[in-house]
């Protein structure tokens, strides 16, 4: 059976840490969207872990990894990342695969995903600008590359100069691209790739008729979902629950658990609309007690109060079992607390979170006004022992949105998460 965990908001929320909590139950771990645009930083046995690319199931040496076909990679970033656990003792050999039917995101994709980005100018996505925009763009438009056409030299090397081609087309010098040189580099790659790259649909078949545990870890959030998030504001895949099943092969009658994750306040980093952001000491005070900065990009995160339209709305979308909060000892010195409960247009709400940004500019955020509890929750235990009030806002939060609260996250390493029976 399958757990799925996703992101409620706009990533960030902190999934990592219960994908490390929960991959020591499991038998596979998997990625099946997004590339190395996402990042997660991980706490485990006093030693921090950061994963872009690879399943954060490496930390548990019993646990097999695969990266789905509707992944995008970037070769040079997937060996690093393995060389990098390799140097803190992780032995990931014979631990990870990725599907044959992954598209490659070349270095000529990255420096397409900046010239773009570029002529954007004010209006600009606020990418990573690691590629994975223009690899789906490739993907989409049945130029890119697979991982399976690596091992095919004379294929490979054609359809890298004629991508090559078509972008010089377009750009012209603005591109200072060596194609030769990407090519000569492959030519060492394809003999290191041979031992990870599989037809990961055998695996997944006897995974399912062997009754195996899955974990499949979601990148990015909902709200950057290319088809429910704010477009064209949003990341280039499916973030949510329908990229898990294109993504992977998966099978939906093997699906028993999907949790959302939600951090107790809001974040987004790059561009694009944020309701309940605070453009103000609320919102720095959060940055710096959060830390928000991003484990990918460095750059600092914004920040608001929770937004319970989002995570209803995600919610309406991702048919959650069970939610995880996180980070909710940032909130520990806050002596009142807000919550984003409404939006609203020409003085009536929405029912829900709108697909034109045109109206997002125009709404007013309603807000209701909860206690803080200024009492230091980290270290606690159980979620009795918690204060009154930070109980409040965890039972606030099921009650609007509709969904239990199983995880309480209070701390950056594994032992700082409360679970509830």
């Amino acid at each position: 059976m399958a757990t799925v965990v996703i992101g409620a908001q706009w990533g960030d929320e902190g999934k990592g840490k219960l994908v490390d909590i929960l991959c020591n139950t499991v038998d596979v771990c998997a990625r099946c969207q997004g590339g190395n645009n996402a990042g997660h930083t991980i706490v485990a046995n006093g030693m921090e872990y950061d994963f872009h690319i690879l399943p954060s199931g490496l930390v548990n040496p019993k646990c097999l990894n695969v990266i789905g076909s509707g992944v995008v990679v970037h070769v040079p970033s997937f060996f690093k990342e393995l060389e990098d656990l390799g140097k803190k003792g992780l032995n990931t050999d014979e631990r990870i695969f990725i599907s044959d039917r992954a598209h490659i995101v070349f270095d000529l994709h990255q420096m397409v995903d900046g010239l773009e980005e570029v002529q954007l100018g004010a209006l600009n996505i606020g990418t990573t600008r690691k590629g994975i925009g223009p690899c789906y763009s490739t993907k989409a438009s049945r130029s890119g590359v697979r991982m399976a056409e690596v091992f095919d030299q004379e294929l490979f090397e054609k359809k890298l100069r004629k991508l090559a081609q078509s972008y010089k087309r377009q750009f012209g010098n603005l591109l200072e691209y060596d194609v030769e040189r990407e090519i000569e580099q492959f030519g060492i790659y394809r003999e290191k790739l041979a031992p990870y790259v599989i037809d990961i649909i055998p695996l997944m078949t006897s995974i399912h008729a062997t009754n195996k545990k899955i974990l499949v870890e979601g990148a990015n959030a909902i709200m950057l979902d290319l088809d429910y998030g704010t477009y064209p504001f949003v990341t280039s895949s499916n973030t949510g629950i329908g990229g898990v099943f294109t993504g992977l092969g998966l099978s939906p009658f093997k699906i028993e658990t999907i949790v959302g994750v939600v951090k107790a306040y809001t974040t987004r980093v790059g561009s694009g609309p944020m309701p309940s952001e605070q453009s103000n000491a609320v919102g720095e005070k959060l940055q710096q007690a959060g830390r928000e900065v991003g484990v990918t990009t460095g750059r600092k995160r914004r920040c608001g109060w929770l937004d319970l339209v989002v995570v209803k709305y995600s919610a309406a979308v991702n048919h959650y079992t069970s939610l995880n909060l996180t980070k909710l000892d940032i909130l520990d010195n806050f002596p009142e607390l807000q919550v984003a409960t409404e939006y609203i247009v020409d003085g009536k709400p929405l029912e829900s979170f709108p697909a034109d940004l045109s109206v997002l500019k125009q709404i007013k955020v309603k807000y209701e006004m909860l206690p803080g509890w200024d009492t230091p929750t980290t270290g606690v235990k159980s979620y009795d022992d918690l204060p009154e009030n930070a109980r409040a806002y965890v039972e606030y939060i099921e009650k609007f949105v509709g969904v239990k609260i199983k995880y309480i996250g209070i701390g950056p390493g594994r032992q700082n998460m409360i679970t509830r029976q």
